[in-house]
């Protein structure tokens, strides 16, 4: 069978690009991708899974970092102008875009997969050098740029589910394929495990395309070293008056969001573990001559464990607190992202490298299970829901070479990596459910 496997992922690998370089070229942030979701829960009925969408796998009030309701309405228009099914449309505008398929079969236990969708905010290189710009799948939508793989990571989810459902009379159980919008500022794992979507499953899986420049690896079965994180909007309000004739009767929101800056960045440091604090973006005012009535800031805080992260996120918002009462301004915190650090159950990790060493020996494998993330994902909300329930989850690497860093405009990875990611992921459902090994 995992031969088969092999064959279907090979069989299917035209496919696979020709649907990431879709999703390339249609990319969508964080919340927006609502033709991406279409497409999705599209494919998935038509492969013959129960398809849940929107509210049926979403908590809508644990969404964190929602545009603005303008920004939704013309999201939504833009998805109808290029041809998303208005089947599922009605149900994933307006920021519910998370899509899941749901294939039961029998006895076995229940696997979750999770895939992550959306694109970042970036605008797209544009030269030849650039390999999706000489291909034609660049961008159209300015501003918006898979810059991170999540157009290969949908498209492997999907190619998968397609695999599945060709050997679903070799596999006994239920299998549950979530694609998650948001995992950008990790805002959207969480309203998902929040809606008990979770709650019945015994393993939890999730991998991302990760750089690998010298082809001696081609997976890595967990990853630690990953920062939880706390994304914060900071606005200050004061009172607007002229600079040079009534100073003294206004109130310098800009002035506070100053303090809040320099002393954010002289936190002291915690010897339980590394931190890191970020201010972002600043806007304030309205003219040289006019003392600013309002200043908002966009800031993070990281810390290599959950409880260092929570240090970070207490002394922050003391200090906020401390600039507002500084200057006599009124201020505002508005939570937009969170995760936990990664915690990759032990017992999952070893039974995926048993997989990979007796089904699958090509497979180039590294000695050690874990390696090191080096920032946040919020797939760690849906870990936590699982493994307290007594399930099992980790996070893997899918290695391959990439012609720039994640988050940069000229980001692009090898796309063989798109055949070599559903073998995986189908081989280690296959194995947990035929219970070919000590599960």
């Amino acid at each position: 069978m995992y031969q088969t496997i092999k064959e279907l992922s090979q069989q299917y690998y035209l496919d696979t690009i020709e649907t990431r370089r879709d999703l390339h070229k249609y990319a969508e942030r964080g919340w927006l991708e609502t033709r991406t979701a279409c497409i999705i829960a599209t494919k998935l009925e038509e492969l013959g899974y129960q398809v849940f969408v929107g509210e049926d796998i979403m908590d809508k009030n644990a969404r964190m970092g929602l545009p603005p309701e303008t920004v939704l309405h013309l999201n939504y228009r833009r998805a109808q102008k290029e041809g998303a099914n208005p089947q599922y449309l009605e149900k994933v505008k307006m920021g519910m875009t998370a899509v899941a398929g749901v294939l039961k079969n029998g006895e076995g236990p229940t696997i979750a997969l999770r895939f992550d969708i959306d694109a970042l905010g970036l605008i797209e290189e544009s030269s030849q050098n650039h390999y999706p710009f000489s291909k034609g799948f660049s961008s159209v939508h300015i501003g918006a740029m898979h810059a991170c793989g999540h157009d290969g990571h949908t498209a492997i989810g999907l190619t998968t589910a397609r695999i599945l459902m060709d050997i679903k009379e070799h596999i006994h159980g239920t299998i549950k394929l979530i694609f998650q919008p948001a995992e950008e500022g990790v805002r959207g794992a969480k309203c998902i495990a929040e809606s008990g979507f979770l709650d019945d499953v015994d393993y939890l899986l999730a991998a991302h395309i990760m750089p690998s420049s010298s082809h001696k690896y081609d997976l890595y079965f967990g990853m630690n070293e990953s920062f939880a994180t706390t994304k914060l909007d900071i606005t200050y309000h004061g009172i607007s008056t002229h600079a040079a004739e009534s100073p003294q009767f206004g109130k310098n929101a800009l002035l506070s969001a100053a303090n809040c800056i320099i002393n954010l960045h002289s936190i002291p440091r915690n010897s339980s573990g590394e931190t890191r604090v970020n201010v972002g973006t600043v806007h304030a005012g309205t003219g040289r001559n006019v003392v600013p009535e309002t200043a908002k800031l966009e800031i993070e805080v990281r810390g290599t464990s959950t409880e260092v992260n929570r240090y970070m996120e207490i002394y922050s918002r003391d200090i906020i607190n401390a600039s507002a009462l500084m200057h006599d301004t009124v201020v505002e915190i508005e939570e937009m992202g969170k995760a936990y650090a990664l915690n990759c159950s032990e017992d999952f990790m070893k039974k995926i490298r048993s997989i990979c060493e007796e089904f699958m020996p090509d497979l180039k494998l590294p000695k050690k299970n874990l390696s090191p993330l080096g920032g946040s994902d919020d797939f760690s909300y849906m870990m936590e829901r699982v493994q307290a329930h007594g399930g099992q989850a980790t996070y893997m690497k899918l290695l391959t070479p990439i012609t720039s860093s994640p988050h940069n405009d000229s980001f692009d990875f090898n796309e063989k990596v798109l055949e070599k990611g559903p073998r995986i992921f189908a081989s280690i459902v296959y194995a947990l459910q035929s219970q070919e090994i000590a599960c």
